[in-house]
């Protein structure tokens, strides 16, 4: 097992930018499928940046040019720096992980991630 913890959450405004952490620890020797997930005011919980463990990224084309994601090994973290930042960004964030084993690719539904981390609040005013 893993355990996530995320920090770096906040309030700004819209322009504004926001690094999110995600700290793993535990079984950390496993390869996983890493994601950054968010779920707004009265909104469904929506993948936002997928992760395999060879680096490879896909992201949601919302945020492409404005989030980007990278990892410190060493500390086994993961970044979410999220430049230009919307309202419409406004959302609970949370960091999730699940073994790459299982499957052929990372997957893209929040059902599939049974790691989580406790989620860090992103508040972004106009």
């Amino acid at each position: 097992q893993v355990q996530l913890e995320e920090s770096g959450g906040g309030s700004v405004q819209a322009g504004g930018s926001l690094r999110l952490s995600c700290a793993a620890s535990g079984d950390t020797q496993r390869r996983y499928c890493m994601a950054w997930f968010r779920q707004g005011p009265g909104k469904e919980r929506e993948g936002v940046i997928f992760i395999n463990s060879v680096g490879g990224i896909m992201t949601l084309p919302s945020v492409t040019g404005r989030f980007r994601t990278s990892q410190n090994t060493a500390k086994n973290t993961v970044y979410l720096q999220m430049d230009n930042l919307k309202p419409e960004d406004t959302a609970i964030y949370y960091c999730a992980a699940t073994e790459e084993q299982r499957f052929v690719n990372c997957p893209r539904s929040s059902a599939q991630y049974n790691y989580w981390g406790q989620g860090t609040q992103v508040t972004v005013s106009s």
